[in-house]
C-alpha cells in the first residue's frame, strides 16, 4: 500500500508540477485568461460527469451547499487561475510554482484568522514570516523599479496563492454534505463561467487564439492530465494520506516544474530560484512541525506523544 501511495504521489506531483510548463507553454497562442476559462469549461463537464457515475449527490441541494461552490468557484478556481495565466507570462514555471507552494502557509495563517479553534503560536509565526521573505528572495525585486514585469508577475502568482488559500479556509466554516467530488465539478463550471466574463472585460477574445498543434496539445495536457486525472489521484490520495501529507506535493511540484520548464522551455532556475524555494519549506516545517512529527511516527510505527 505504500509503495503504491508513492507512486500516485509521484504521479500526482508531475501531473501538477508540469501543468506549470503546460501554462506557460500555451500561455503563447492563447489570452490568458481565455485559456483558463476554456480549461475548466471542459475540466468541469469532464469532472461532472464522474461525480454523476461516482456519487449519490452530484448536484448541490442546500444553501450552505450552494455557497461552498460559490466560494470554490469564485476563489479556488477563477481568481486562482486568472491571477496564475495573468502571471505565468513574464515569469518561469518554477517560480510560479514555487510562488504556489505558499498556498499551505497561507492557509495556515487564514486558519488562524477565521476559524476560532486555530490558533498561531509564535514558532508558527516564525514560519508564516520566513515563507514571505522566501517570496521576497524568490522575486529578487529591484528597489529602483519594483513595477518591472517579473516582479509584477510574481507578485499576481502570490494573489493567486492567496485566493486559493482564502477559499479553501472559507469553505471550512459551512456545514455541508456535499462530496468532494461535486463540489469540484460545480466549483469549475461555475469559475469557468466567471473567468468567460473576465476575459471578456479583458477585450480577449476567440479570434485571438493560434490554433496551433502546440496550444491543443497544451490545453488537452491540462484538462486530461492536470485536472481530470490530477484530481482523481488527489481524491484517492487525500481519502488514504490525510491532508497533511497532501500538502507535501505543493513542494514537489515546484522541481517537476523545473525540470519540465528547463527540458521543453529552456528555463534555467537561478540561485534566487532556490534560496526562495529553500525558505518557504521551512516555513512549512516551522508551521506544521507538530503535524509533520505525527506523521513521520505513524510511518515508522512509533507511538507519537499524544499516544
Amino acid at each position: 500500500m505504500r509503495f503504491r501511495n508513492a507512486i500516485l504521489f509521484v504521479a500526482l506531483a508531475v501531473a501538477w508540477g508540469s501543468a506549470f510548463t503546460a501554462i506557460k507553454a500555451g500561455l503563447e497562442y492563447f489570452p490568458p485568461v481565455l485559456f483558463a476559462a476554456f480549461r475548466y469549461d471542459l475540466a468541469g463537464l469532464l469532472m461532472l460527469g464522474y461525480a454523476v457515475y461516482a456519487t449519490d449527490q452530484w448536484v448541490p441541494r442546500s444553501r450552505a451547499d450552494w455557497i461552498v461552490v460559490g466560494i470554490g468557484g469564485s476563489l479556488l478556481i477563477a481568481a486562482y487561475h486568472i491571477f496564475l495565466f495573468i502571471g505565468e507570462q513574464e515569469t518561469t514555471s518554477a517560480a510560479a510554482a514555487i510562488v504556489v507552494s505558499l498556498s499551505p502557509i497561507l492557509t495556515t495563517g487564514f486558519a488562524r484568522a477565521f476559524l476560532p479553534d486555530e490558533r498561531l503560536t509564535p514558532l508558527g509565526i516564525v514560519g508564516l514570516l520566513v515563507g514571505f521573505v522566501g517570496v521576497g528572495v524568490l522575486s529578487n525585486p529591484d528597489p529602483s523599479n519594483l513595477l518591472d514585469p517579473r516582479t509584477v508577475s510574481l507578485f499576481l502568482v502570490f494573489l493567486a496563492a492567496t485566493s486559493f488559500a482564502l477559499g479553501s479556509v472559507l469553505t471550512r466554516r459551512f456545514d455541508d454534505d456535499l462530496e468532494i467530488e461535486t463540489m469540484e465539478a460545480w466549483s469549475m463550471l461555475l469559475g469557468a463561467v466567471l473567468m468567460h466574463g473576465v476575459s471578456v472585460g479583458l477585450s480577449e477574445s476567440v479570434a485571438d487564439v493560434q490554433w496551433t498543434i502546440e496550444a491543443g496539445l497544451a490545453l488537452l495536457y491540462l484538462v486530461v492530465v492536470a485536472s481530470a486525472l490530477g484530481f482523481l489521484i488527489y481524491f484517492d490520495l487525500l481519502e488514504r494520506l490525510g491532508p497533511i501529507e497532501i500538502n507535501l506535493v505543493s513542494y514537489a511540484a515546484p522541481v517537476v516544474a523545473a525540470v519540465t520548464g528547463l527540458l521543453f522551455l529552456g528555463e534555467r532556475p537561478t540561485v534566487f530560484t532556490g534560496v526562495g524555494f529553500g525558505c518557504i519549506l521551512v516555513g512549512f516545517a516551522l508551521l506544521k512541525r507538530d503535524a509533520l512529527r505525527d506523521e513521520v511516527a505513524r510511518f515508522n510505527g512509533t507511538p507519537n506523544r499524544s499516544d
